[in-house]
């Protein structure tokens, strides 16, 4: 949270988005998230229960100073206008507004359960929206080794082995570009995830190979301005996500896979989903590499593939009967 949004903020608002981040540990991207979705729910409200002019604009509504005495008189029908009003006007899908069902039931449970300055829980009984799961997009094993086997650019090793930790390890963007040389301890990487959880990667011999020869070979030594990052940009500083982002989609261009929605995050489905069908790894171990909290998460790579179906039907005792009716 930059110092600017603060200033923006009730108290109690302030108070528990300061509460996520350093008791709950959350990431500043999720507490960020978190700001997003209850300002517009203040905003919402403040509307709804007349504390504005009728003819403001709701994405205008000013909220540092809303008080909390209005938050006492919030009801779950009041919450069910909000969320009508996500979908019909604001045109917010099913995913989107089961999140911030999630951002309300945090920020109310911390209200009343953390800092006593509520009685009455309204989202206490507030359901989830149902949404469909898409099953995840990801490369073939053919189109991954078609990835690897093409990596071309004035710093080649560097974004082979970003390529190479990204479809072995399954991390994510995020846990990528913070790497630090002290993270790597012979074949194990020691990676900083989601709410600062930190987690242990067992390095294969492509990731260790693919390291080495980067840091022997290419990377900067001199002149760096964070010593300690694995991956250095062309500014000798830790290489940021966006440039990643552009590394990933100028490579898979390279292989004529530009256009059908891959990126980082998508590589991070193909490792788990290559882990799960090739490698048979089991769920409850793919969950713990992937830095997964709950088990359901991990469940979305258990989909079955094309191949798999293939194989069923041709299993199947009738599959040869080929004799016709006369």
């Amino acid at each position: 949270m930059n110092r600017a949004s603060l200033d923006e903020c009730p108290g109690y608002l302030k108070s528990y988005l300061f509460y996520m981040e350093t008791i709950k540990g959350r990431s500043k991207t999720t507490v960020d998230a978190y700001y997003t979705d209850i300002k517009n729910f203040l905003r919402y409200i403040a509307y709804l229960k007349k504390a504005v002019p009728s003819d403001t604009d709701i994405g205008s509504v000013k909220i540092h100073d809303l008080p909390l005495e209005l938050l006492k008189t919030v009801t779950l029908a009041d919450i069910y206008e909000y969320m009508h009003y996500a979908s019909s006007e604001r045109s917010n899908s099913a995913k989107t507004r089961a999140r911030k069902v999630s951002s309300l039931k945090t920020f109310f449970n911390y209200l009343v359960e953390k800092a006593n300055l509520l009685e009455y829980n309204p989202v206490k009984e507030l359901e989830t929206p149902n949404f469909r799961r898409a099953l995840p997009k990801y490369l073939t094993l053919e189109e991954s080794l078609e990835l690897l086997a093409n990596v071309d650019s004035s710093s080649k090793l560097r974004d082979y082995c970003i390529l190479v930790l990204f479809l072995n390890c399954g991390m994510r963007l995020s846990e990528l570009v913070g790497i630090n040389l002290s993270d790597i301890k012979d074949d194990t990487l020691r990676i900083l995830g989601k709410g600062n959880k930190e987690r242990i990667v067992y390095l294969n011999d492509s990731c260790k190979a693919a390291i080495e020869n980067y840091i022997k070979n290419e990377r900067p030594v001199d002149g760096l301005k964070d010593k300690n990052a694995l991956f250095i940009s062309r500014n000798r500083t830790r290489i940021n996500k966006r440039r990643v982002e552009q590394i990933v989609e100028e490579n898979l261009k390279r292989c004529g896979l530009d256009g059908k929605g891959y990126s980082p995050h998508k590589l991070r489905h193909t490792a788990a989903t290559l882990l799960y069908q090739h490698g048979h790894v089991d769920i409850r171990v793919l969950k713990e590499m992937l830095g997964h909290v709950n088990l359901g998460t991990t469940e979305i790579y258990t989909h079955t593939s094309s191949e798999q179906l293939r194989n069923a039907a041709e299993s199947s005792p009738l599959a040869k009967m080929k004799k016709m009716p006369k």
